[in-house]
């Protein structure tokens, strides 16, 4: 087996098709031996901000010394990217001697791609001896294969109606699903939520002994800083190693975390881990500059609220470019109609295009959304070519990449795969 045959057979398993539950992973878990117990994770979900906040966790770990294992989802374009130790990808002779290892469960059991790649990382993990797990949740939490565990902390960055037809039509409802991820005795640690989602998680942390720790309870917000307040006193900065003011709120969140966890207070470490974010981890697709002029940004905005976050900091620069482009695509299930009418002000000229995942909108269905609003589009079926035409620009103009990972990981691997 190698590695293009080891990535079909995950891919095959079931990859478009959502399995809540638990049952299946557990099962899969006892058979492998149970390598989660062997670690010591901090748990992550959120309707936004979440791979971002556990970019900085693990960044700021491993400044302080520590081997840190590092799962997040999707990948841009390697899988290998979604299971990392210190930044580095898991290697293809871990992947394909998984696969080879287990070929008979696999094959008679049939557990699904995220079951399986969620295994794949604990087995990894136990066996590099990593010091401490950041895990990312998929979909939800409460019945999120990753839902296996007893952490050493919960977060939850985010909440916001999105996956209605799964998670529940209001934002209550969609906290208590995100909220499964907290454990009796164990501390839960939220960014600053909605009034609704924020009773719901503090009426379960009550259930569960969990201490509750609000992100507006030990942070303030001004213009241009933000200052937490720790175990051993405050820590105050500007600026993290992503580019936005949101990311002020992420990294803070990961701090308040590892420092009441770990009782830390030499401030060094702290901002050696939110400067080098990107270095230590590899993240990408955060308001992400790209070209010789940084004029072409990819952004992984996949909701409204993502938007909401996008526009914050493209306000601060679109008035410089003579020109604003956008190539745009959805996920069937999002608002898109709401997403459009955000955008429409602060473009030119907008291209809507599509991923080949199953969920994906595809481009005739968002064209007759937009037009719907009295918003013109532009069917754009290979965004590359359009790419690679504005890099030979010399112009002050912008084009923006905008959408899921999924459809930003296509984009990334087709330039890959043309250069």
């Amino acid at each position: 087996m190698n590695i293009d045959t080891a990535l079909e057979k995950i891919y095959s398993l079931k990859q478009f098709h959502i399995k809540l539950g638990l049952d299946n992973i557990t099962d899969l878990l006892n058979y492998l031996g149970n390598p989660e117990k062997d670690l010591r994770i901090i748990h992550v979900a959120g309707s936004n901000g979440k791979g971002s906040t556990c970019s900085f966790l693990s960044s700021i770990l491993q400044e302080l010394g520590y081997k840190v294992g590092l799962y997040t989802s999707p990948h841009f374009i390697r899988f290998n990217e979604r299971i990392r130790v210190n930044g580095k990808e898991i290697d293809d002779n871990s992947i394909i001697s998984f696969l080879e290892k287990h070929k008979k469960y696999i094959n008679d059991k049939s557990p699904t791609f995220f079951e399986i790649t969620t295994a794949l990382a604990y087995e990894y993990f136990s066996n590099s001896k990593v010091d401490f797990t950041i895990m990312e949740t998929g979909l939800g939490g409460r019945l999120d294969a990753t839902n296996t565990i007893i952490p050493l902390a919960s977060v939850i960055t985010s909440i916001s109606l999105e996956h209605s037809h799964i998670l529940g039509d209001t934002l209550e409802k969609i906290a208590s699903e995100k909220a499964g991820i907290i454990k009796k005795e164990v501390p839960t640690f939220i960014g600053n939520l909605p009034n609704d989602a924020d009773k719901k998680i503090e009426e379960i942390c009550l259930e569960r002994n969990s201490k509750l720790y609000r992100f507006n309870g030990f942070t303030k917000i001004t213009e241009d800083q933000i200052q937490i307040k720790l175990s051993k006193g405050e820590f105050s900065y500007s600026k993290t190693g992503l580019i936005g003011k949101h990311q002020l709120s992420n990294s803070a969140l990961a701090i308040k975390t590892i420092d009441s966890i770990f009782d830390i207070y030499d401030y060094k470490y702290f901002t050696k881990g939110i400067d080098n974010v990107i270095f230590n981890t590899g993240i990408q697709g955060r308001y992400e500059k790209y070209g010789k002029n940084s004029n072409i940004i990819f952004d992984a905005a996949h909701n409204v609220e993502g938007i909401d976050i996008f526009l914050q900091e493209f306000i601060n620069e679109y008035l410089t470019y003579s020109k604003r482009t956008l190539i745009f695509g959805a996920m069937k299930d999002k608002s898109i109609n709401e997403m459009l009418i955000k955008l429409n002000p602060f473009f030119h000229e907008i291209f809507v295009t599509s991923s080949n995942y199953e969920r994906a909108a595809n481009p005739d269905e968002i064209k007759s959304i937009a037009e719907n609003n009295q918003i013109d589009v532009i069917i754009e079926t290979e965004p590359v070519n359009l790419i690679k035409r504005f890099e030979r620009q010399d112009q002050n103009e912008c084009l923006v990449v905008l959408g899921s990972i999924y459809l930003l990981g296509q984009i990334k691997q087709k330039m890959v795969e043309q250069n």
